[in-house]
């Protein structure tokens, strides 16, 4: 199973989202070989979010991924909404961040 996969199963089990969208970024950094997996964009929109500050979803998201963390993920971008701020934003992706040393 690849990285990739493992993000997308963990947080599908684990936060039941409405919508999940997990981007392999990796190719964005230079210092990163054409079929890394260390970079990630992660889009979830889940109900479990509702009443939690920003900083709890992303611990959540964090606590769930640790695995992942722990074996070769160097960054997470993580943009969590509650589906009424999913629909608020247009289901609009946010753009990606640019390394610094790309």
């Amino acid at each position: 199973m690849s990285i990739q996969q493992f993000i997308e199963q963990t947080l599908q089990q684990g936060l039941k989202p409405d919508w999940l969208s997990v981007t392999n970024e990796s190719y964005l950094h230079r210092s990163s070989s054409p079929d890394a997996e260390s970079h990630f964009k992660v889009v979830v929109v889940s109900t479990v979010f509702d009443g939690e500050r920003l900083i709890a979803r992303h611990r959540r998201v964090n606590a769930l991924l640790a695995q992942a963390l722990q074996n070769g993920v160097h960054a997470l971008a993580l943009h969590t909404y509650t589906p009424t701020e999913w629909l608020a934003r247009g289901e609009q992706l946010p753009e990606s961040t640019q390394c610094a040393g790309h």
